[in-house]
Formats: structure tokens, C-alpha cells, sequence
């Protein structure tokens, strides 16, 4: 198996349409197989209003189809802060996924200030 039972991913939803939300998930996985990862973790969606990815509250257990292809899936290193992961932007205007420790992830792929 390509990913492993303990590895902490970063997903992004591919949007269909530009009025789709914009949504995210940060988590653990806690079981895999060919097909499919069950992840524990954390909802992001876009806030509008604060121009900015806001995380839900509650901690939640996701089944992920490694099939989709509407999915991103971002590899994070073992140390990686689940808890603390924020998105910000950096002096360029790229938005960036961190933990404000150990790891940064520029997930800006289509240009700036987007």
C-alpha cells in the first residue's frame, strides 16, 4: 500500500464549478486499503467574508476514495501538528497551509492572491 496507517494528509476538493465550495481536510489516517483511506481529522472551507480557509470546530472521521478525482492529496511530515494547522499568506501573497512548526505547504497552484 502506497499510504500507510499513521501518515497525516493534507486533501484538497477539486471545485467543479466557481461557486462550488472550497473545501479541505487535514487528518491522519487511521485505516487504508486499494481503494479507500479512513482519515480522523479536520474540515476546512472558505470563508468568504474573511477571505480566508476557517476549520470546523469538531473532529471527524472521513472515508476518502483514492479512485475520485476530484481529490488533492498532500503528503505531511510525521511531526506535522494536526491541532495547530492554520492557512495564511505569505510576503508574496501565496496562501499557505502550516502548523507554525515544522512543516509549510504553498497550496496557491493557480497564481496569486486566488
Amino acid at each position: 500500500m502506497l499510504i500507510q496507517v499513521g501518515e497525516k494528509i493534507h486533501i484538497i476538493t477539486r471545485r467543479l464549478f466557481e461557486n462550488d465550495l472550497r473545501r479541505h481536510f487535514v487528518g491522519v489516517v487511521t485505516g487504508a486499503d486499494a481503494c479507500a483511506l479512513r482519515l480522523s481529522g479536520y474540515a476546512f472551507v472558505f470563508d468568504e467574508t474573511q477571505n480566508d480557509f476557517v476549520r470546523l470546530d469538531d473532529r471527524r472521521d472521513r472515508v476518502i476514495s483514492l479512485t475520485d478525482g476530484g481529490l488533492v492529496l498532500n503528503i505531511l511530515p510525521a511531526g506535522a501538528n494536526l491541532e495547530a494547522i492554520r492557512y495564511t499568506t505569505d510576503s508574496q501573497g501565496r496562501r499557505i497551509t502550516t502548523d507554525g512548526e515544522s512543516f509549510n505547504l504553498n497550496i496557491n497552484e493557480f497564481g496569486l492572491k486566488r
